[in-house]
């Protein structure tokens, strides 16, 4: 399902009332859709079009990841696979994508390029070896993100380009984290139950 906007939540991210939206639904100037019971509502690409930044043709982009420098090889590999995958799918890919980052990392430079064209109405769609080449989890959100926005990820599912030493490291990485957290709660744990026991004789 395309994503949506209702007249006011489409007047307040283009800046201009909803009485103006009706007057452009009036005038043609913008019209806007209709549901079965009669009720208006605005797609991306209207709002895309309204800011200035609708694409006349979107493209198809690849994207890469390995976890360190170390792993150039497997990166290499990784890319040369992809290429392969696209051109015996008759897919002319026009921008190749590749970060060196965790799969837990959110910020990475390309995949944070990427996220910003999907909204934007550049891409169609994005190829990637595996799910966790994107990210190591919730991809799931990634994909539903993109289809609100009209862009297909495909997946071409290759497992021997998914490392099982990065997962390890990504898992053990989590491990890390929720350990500190748990060891900082029993730090404070005394401290916590004097104050309890401080509040109910007080």
């Amino acid at each position: 399902m395309k994503h949506t906007y209702s007249p006011k939540n489409f007047g307040q991210l283009v800046g201009r009332t909803t009485n103006t939206l009706q007057r452009w639904d009036r005038s043609g100037i913008l019209k806007a859709q209709r549901l079965p019971t009669g009720r208006r509502y605005y797609t991306h690409e209207q709002y895309l079009e309204v800011i200035g930044k609708k694409s006349k043709s979107r493209k198809i982009v690849s994207y890469c990841r390995v976890s360190s420098h170390a792993q150039k090889n497997d990166l290499l590999s990784q890319q040369r696979a992809v290429e392969a995958f696209c051109l015996a799918a008759g897919k002319v890919v026009e921008e190749k994508f590749e970060d060196i980052g965790s799969g837990l990392n959110y910020k990475r430079k390309f995949f944070i390029k990427i996220m910003e064209m999907v909204e934007q109405g550049d891409i169609s769609e994005i190829v990637v070896a595996h799910k966790d080449r994107l990210v190591r989890f919730g991809f799931e959100w990634f994909e539903k993100f993109c289809q609100d926005h009209s862009v297909k990820i495909v997946v071409m599912n290759a497992n021997s380009l998914s490392p099982e030493a990065e997962m390890t490291k990504d898992l053990l990485s989590i491990i890390h984290c929720f350990s500190s957290r748990l060891y900082g709660l029993r730090k404070y744990k005394s401290k916590i139950v004097k104050m309890a026991s401080e509040h109910e004789n007080s």
